[in-house]
Parts: C-alpha cells; structure tokens; sequence
C-alpha cells in the first residue's frame, strides 16, 4: 500500500484538542484528559488504529447515549484477589485504569490478582495497560473480547473476535519486555485506515461474507478478519472470549457488539487483567535483570543476510516512543474527521495547533 498523507503535530496538543471534544461531551476535565492520553500514545507509537481516529466515533456513541460520560465503573464482587467491575459503557480507557490499579494494589498484597470487567467499552491498546502494570513490578497481562469478526479455520461464519492479549514483565533496561497482538492476521482499524485512504490490502488479511480472500477493505469490513496462524490464532481468540466474559459474567461471542454499529446500543465487551507481583516468587531486582538479558539476548542475535537489526518484544514500541520527538502522525482522513467531529460538539480542532 503507498503511504497516505499525513500531519505530524506535538504528541501534547493533540492530547488538549482531543480532550476538549470529549470535555464538550460532558465528559470530566480529568477523565477527558487521560483518554485522550491514552489514545495519543497510540499515534506516538504508531498504531493509528487504535489512536484519535477513533475519536468520531467514541463521539458518536457519547451522543447517542451509548457510552457513559462517568469516571469510573462499579465493582460488583471483590473476594481478594479475585474482583469484578461492572463499567456501566464508560470510556474504556477510564476503567482499564481502575482494574490496573485494582490488579496492581492486590497483587502486592496477596502475589497475584485478577480484574475482569463486565459492559465494557472499548479501551485502545491492550498493552500500554499491560504495560502500567510492568512499570509497578509486576507482570502485567490483559486481554479483551469483541464483536465476532473471525471464522474458524475453513468456516464461513465469524464465531470470535480478534481479541487482544497483551503481556509486560518489569525489566531493568530502557523498556520492558511486552507482546501486544490481536489474534488476526490485522487489526479492523488497518483495514478501516485503509479504506478510509482509497487503498487495496494485503492478501491473507481478511475474507468476504462468503469466506472468500478479499484484497478490498470494505468487502473486509462487511465480511470477516481471517486468524493469526490459522487454528492457533482462532483458539486463542476463543479462549480470551470465555475467559474475559465468562470470568466477568458479561458478554461472549455475538453478545458483544459491533463497535460501529447502532450507536445507541452499547458495545458490552469485556476485559480480563492479570497481575503477578514478581517480589512474592524472589527478588524483584534479580528478575528484572534476567529480563533486561534476555531482551539484550534478542537484539543482540545473529541477523539474517540483508537484515539491519533484530528486535527484542517490546523494542519497536519502544524505538517509536523514542524517535517520536513529542508527535504524532495522524492521516489526513483522521485529521479531516477529527476537524468536523469538533465542530459538532463547538470546538475548533485545528486551533489547538
């Protein structure tokens, strides 16, 4: 695919402009702000995806009633090291939040804990939570389940989602060892991105309605994401579907959903996170150091000929934080619908920068 136009602007201000049209939809100054946080890192790192092209339709949804304009979400059972938060459709990023300090807070009390969330929206990247929870020392793991959106393997009917898995450890260097992947081939958001720029996609991405391989993201959108590795990638989306539904007592499979859906109807996916308190099982410090040289172990490795650099899990998030220079790059399409969303709600987007 060739590369669509962009903006580059301050990570910051795009952070402020985000957070006024959130504001403008009756969302807290606070809560504004650290969704608006949370979906600019995305950009920073270079998952457009999962960043403020969301946004008009987080907005939507706002309008519609759909999602909440609270803070937080309500727990509903707590017995330790085991705890369920009902969201109530708030901004996902507002109870990933809460469930990680929840997680984090248990986890150095008792050596492990888990927070599964019920009626929940969606949250952006799973692994900058994963990641919050390596920052604090312990290893961090989250998933989430969607819409169905994959069929299985040789199957013309989507069953599960391509719900994400995320896990960060603490290490001792400059980033911590993370995995953050959907269970498809792509993420939805791509092929959306690259709808929204006018481009073909690459084969092995998706299917048509029919269950046949489609290079066109719209028939993509209308049919099906095909899964990472084949019955792997399928088996692994099944099972993060019944453990984040089930363990919450919310939505599995086709009780989730579309994100882009009826507005008015809430999205009711759900979410599991898991922290393992790493000082329970030795020495925090010794821990984080083998992980520091397993990663260098990685990077360092023989490379393949015509090949540059070999990354550790973790790295490429890592070196795109680093090179970003305080900005993001947002399509022009994002850019142009971010213009108008903030028009709709009396905010001049363009003003910001």
């Amino acid at each position: 695919m060739s590369a669509a136009p962009v903006q580059t602007v301050p990570a910051q201000a795009l952070a402020r402009a985000v957070a006024a049209i959130f504001a403008a939809c009756g969302v807290a100054p606070d809560a504004a702000d650290i969704v608006a946080e949370d979906l600019v890192a995305a950009d920073v790192e270079g998952v457009a995806s999962h960043g403020v092209m969301l946004v008009p339709m987080y907005v939507k949804r706002l309008k519609a009633g759909s999602v909440s304009t609270g803070a937080a979400g309500e727990v509903v059972s707590d017995s330790g090291g085991a705890i369920v938060i009902d969201a109530g459709n708030v901004l996902g990023q507002l109870t990933a939040r809460q469930a990680v300090g929840l997680a984090v807070a248990r986890a150095r009390q008792l050596g492990m804990a888990t927070v599964a969330v019920r009626n929940a929206f969606h949250f952006g990247t799973a692994g900058r939570y994963a990641r919050m929870i390596a920052d604090q020392g312990a290893v961090g793991i989250v998933m989430a389940n969607t819409r169905p959106l994959m069929p299985a393997p040789g199957g013309a009917q989507p069953l599960t989602g391509n719900n994400p898995l995320a896990i960060a450890a603490p290490g001792a260097g400059a980033f911590h060892p993370e995995v953050d992947m959907a269970m498809s081939a792509v993420a939805m958001g791509k092929i959306r991105n690259a709808a929204a720029a006018g481009q073909a996609i690459p084969a092995g991405w998706a299917a048509d309605r029919d269950g046949l391989a489609t290079t066109d993201p719209q028939k993509a959108i209308e049919g099906m994401l095909l899964p990472a590795a084949g019955p792997k990638g399928f088996g692994l989306a099944f099972m993060i579907d019944l453990l984040a539904g089930g363990l919450s007592g919310g939505a599995i499979g086709a009780e989730v959903n579309h994100l882009y859906g009826e507005a008015a109807s809430p999205y009711r996916c759900s979410n599991l996170f898991i922290a393992i308190d790493v000082g329970h099982f030795g020495a925090e410090a010794t821990f984080k150091a083998r992980a520091d040289a397993e990663l260098q172990h990685v990077s360092g490795s023989r490379r393949a000929p015509d090949v540059e650099r070999v990354y550790a899990p973790g790295e490429l998030a890592f070196a795109a934080r680093s090179t970003s220079n305080g900005h993001a790059r947002v399509a022009q399409a994002a850019w142009t619908s971010l213009t108008e969303t903030g028009t709709s709600v009396g905010v001049d987007f363009p003003s910001y920068f």
